[in-house]
């Protein structure tokens, strides 16, 4: 009954089947695995200390920035250069911008440096100035934002002198000179009252490290992953049910009436005008060589003069 299985196009059924399984299993077997990634990196995340409590190292001690680098204290030294303005930043559930500078260090890479928050619109015309002179400057360590970043504007066409994301792929085609794959935040307003009327930025967490709604979206996907792999071998089974069932019905001679009755129907009204054709014609008498029906011809030999039939 299940010789069907090994048709050709049982085969390819067959072979997808066997391929889309495993293969949901796998995908939905390492979305869990993203899911308990991000679980544990959470916890560790909670039962470690702060980063910004522990003691402040030289920048590229530190570098490049991961999720045990970030948040802690990195000391640089340099001359403040370029300054621009990051519009679309919250902090305390208000509106504003961040005011970041390039820090030229020794080595002549530049260093991002958050200086602080304003509230309002982007404009240069609170913005306090920047210190004057070589400074030493200790920041809280952050990575490169990031299009998936909070407060990330990647709609372009910001005016001059502002800035969507704060990353060393955006900055280097804005400034003459090399720049840190990093960025720090100062924690504290800045001395001499220069910075005194903006708010520090807190440092974030490193990306990857909290339950986010990433972290919910890896447990969504395993359960669509491990329904889709149900859902291909409930199909199978229904179409090899189905198969089987007409097999069955094939082999004891169990014909439906519905795919009889048309047949039957088409071919009486294929013959019924040839038939009526036919009952509504009559035969020819072809006996004595005229038609049973026909006028007896006065020129026959059966005929006298008088067209008086000899007897």
């Amino acid at each position: 009954m299940y010789r069907f299985l090994l048709t050709p196009r049982w085969w390819g059924i067959n072979l997808f089947v066997v391929l889309a399984i495993p293969f949901c299993v796998f995908m939905g077997t390492w979305q869990l695995g993203r899911f308990e990634d991000r679980v544990q990196s959470h916890e560790q995340a909670e039962k470690a200390p702060d980063p910004s409590t522990r003691a402040a190292k030289p920048l590229d001690a530190l570098l490049p920035v991961d999720k045990v680098t970030s948040g802690r204290p990195a000391i640089a030294t340099g001359t403040y250069a370029d300054q621009f303005l990051v519009p679309g930043r919250k902090l305390d559930d208000r509106q504003g911008f961040y005011v970041l500078n390039m820090l030229r260090t020794d080595s002549g890479k530049a260093l991002p440096v958050v200086r602080g928050w304003l509230p309002g619109s982007a404009t240069d015309a609170r913005v306090p100035a920047a210190p004057k002179g070589e400074v030493t400057v200790t920041g809280d360590l952050q990575a490169s934002e990031n299009t998936h970043s909070d407060g990330v504007d990647v709609r372009g066409g910001l005016p001059s002198g502002q800035v969507g994301m704060i990353s060393a792929a955006t900055l280097v085609n804005l400034v003459p000179y090399d720049v840190y794959d990093a960025w720090v935040t100062l924690p504290e307003a800045e001395a001499g009252g220069t910075g005194g009327a903006m708010k520090p930025v807190p440092a974030a967490a490193p990306e990857g490290s909290g339950l986010d709604l990433k972290a919910f979206q890896n447990l969504g996907y395993t359960g669509e992953w491990f329904v889709f792999a149900a859902f291909v071998l409930f199909m199978w089974f229904r179409l090899v049910r189905r198969e089987a069932e007409a097999e069955r019905d094939i082999a004891l001679g169990l014909v439906p009436e519905e795919s009889a009755a048309p047949a039957t129907a088409d071919a009486s009204e294929g013959a019924g005008p040839a038939a009526e054709g036919a009952e509504g014609a009559e035969a020819p008498d072809t006996a004595g060589g005229a038609p049973k029906d026909a006028p007896e011809d006065p020129s026959s030999p059966d005929y006298d003069v008088a067209s008086t039939p000899v007897r």
